[in-house]
């Protein structure tokens, strides 16, 4: 049995901000939940977050999260007064426990699965992940013997200048026996500059410990300000462009490109510069992004292009041309074979399969039925002051330019509607419907003239 803890109770000082550290967003996640999502291959039985500054905001922002336990730590007073506060919630437990930090967002699964092997397979009553850093200064120096077992964690402002020249450091993450960790955790003192009981002092109470270094030492990187947040994107930036395009996946200028790691994009597709993928997004295979695109949660069907485009929260078919400069959004969706073309507009609108909104034109909580022209400059006033209403327009169905539909509206199946009417009353199927003031023509006539 595995049970997590996620030391999530700081208050981040020097984020220099209102949000709680660990509610911070990194690749389209809070911190706090990118780390519960390296543990999810681990399969933990019990998942505990030790909460303090903000911990309402906290528990908020993973109600989501299935089977998370919140543990209350009022005083902040270090990293072993936070595990001591699981005493009463793991009383009865007997297996193992990890003990992660809510601001190390970088892990990798399977440098988690190593860890927790290597503590099973060796029956170690606790085993610290480490790594070998390039520059080491200010991280607590941990030294091992040739089999890997501790003989000790000395903080840097301690080591000598011999023991500073080695670059093994301690990354803040442990595997202990539950049942012998229980056993310690009473006996951990303060009696030190910061008067706080820390979790690396209950090492000393501990055997066997061994230690596990991570192989890519960036892992272990935690995250105390914006500078360090913004290293931390860059790192896991480069890991998910690496993904995709070993995937298939062609990423013209990947440095001007932004994608979150919620993003899921099929073989073959082309993601041009400039564009930024976010959120809960899907992108079918043989798509085109870009340049300059901006899709948040949204689905873009196989073969699609969107260009020059912002898309939110929609779903847009196969084979679909979108842009340049469309928005769609709020639950819009498009079908296969369309088109939206440039300056268009769609919120809350259905568009049915081959269908054509091709330029300065918006529909708002309209639907179409397929195969449907929609003129230039064609608008869905659907808006009344108090309330939105909803249009209707049937199968082939051809708006004129410069059209405005007034909703609540329906038209039939085969409508042409004139360039330039206002239309404020419904339409039957096969008809030509003509809502505008007849033109008056006045030969001879000069503004002025007497």
């Amino acid at each position: 049995m595995v049970a997590i803890a996620i030391l999530a109770a700081g208050k981040g000082t020097r984020m220099k901000s209102a949000l709680p550290k660990v509610l911070h967003s990194l690749g389209g996640r809070t911190l706090v939940e990118q780390v519960l999502r390296g543990c999810v291959e681990l399969q933990p039985e019990r998942q505990l977050a030790i909460i303090g500054y903000q911990g309402d905001r906290v528990r908020n922002a993973l109600e989501h999260w299935p089977n998370i336990e919140f543990v209350e730590q009022t005083q902040q007073l270090g990293t072993g007064h936070a595990v001591q506060q699981l005493l009463p919630h793991l009383a009865d437990f007997s297996g193992d426990l990890l003990v992660l930090n809510g601001d190390v967002p970088l892990l990798r699964p399977s440098t988690l699965q190593k860890l927790l092997h290597t503590h099973q397979q060796n029956k170690n009553a606790a085993t610290i992940l480490t790594a070998r850093i390039p520059d080491p200064l200010g991280y607590g120096r941990v030294f091992c013997d040739d089999k890997m077992l501790l003989k000790e964690i000395i903080e840097h402002r301690d080591c000598t200048d011999a023991q500073r020249q080695n670059n093994r450091v301690n990354a803040g993450i442990y595997c202990f026996s539950w049942p012998k960790l229980q056993e310690v955790l009473p006996k951990l003192q303060s009696n030190n500059d910061q008067q706080e009981y820390y979790i690396t002092d209950a090492v000393n109470f501990l055997s066997p410990v061994m230690v596990v270094d991570a192989e890519d030492y960036q892992e272990i990187l935690g995250i105390n300000d914006r500078l360090q947040l913004a290293e931390a994107y860059d790192i896991l930036q480069t890991r998910i462009k690496n993904q995709w395009m070993t995937a298939g996946v062609t990423l013209i200028d990947p440095a001007s490109i932004t994608i979150d790691d919620s993003v899921e994009i099929g073989s073959n597709a082309i993601i041009e510069p400039q564009t930024h993928l976010r959120g809960n997004t899907t992108i079918g295979s043989g798509a085109r992004i870009g340049p300059g695109s901006l899709i948040e949660n949204s689905s873009i069907g196989e073969n699609s292009t969107v260009l020059y485009s912002v898309v939110s929260d929609t779903q847009v078919g196969t084979d679909v041309k979108v842009g340049p400069y469309a928005h769609l959004r709020q639950q819009a969706v498009v079908g296969d074979n369309c088109r939206v073309g440039n300056f268009v507009e769609l919120k809350k609108t259905t568009l049915g399969k081959d269908t054509n909104v091709a330029h300065l034109s918006y529909l708002g909580d309209a639907t179409t039925g397929e195969q449907v022209n929609i003129g230039a400059g064609t608008i869905t006033a659907n808006y009344d002051g108090a309330r939105k209403h909803q249009t209707v327009i049937g199968n082939k169905t051809k708006t004129g330019s410069n059209t405005v539909l007034v909703a609540p509206l329906t038209l039939g199946d085969n409508v042409t509607v004139a360039a330039g009417s206002t239309l404020t009353e419904d339409v039957e199927s096969d008809a030509l419907a003509i809502a505008r003031a007849r033109q008056v023509v006045k030969p001879g006539w000069k503004l002025g003239a007497s």
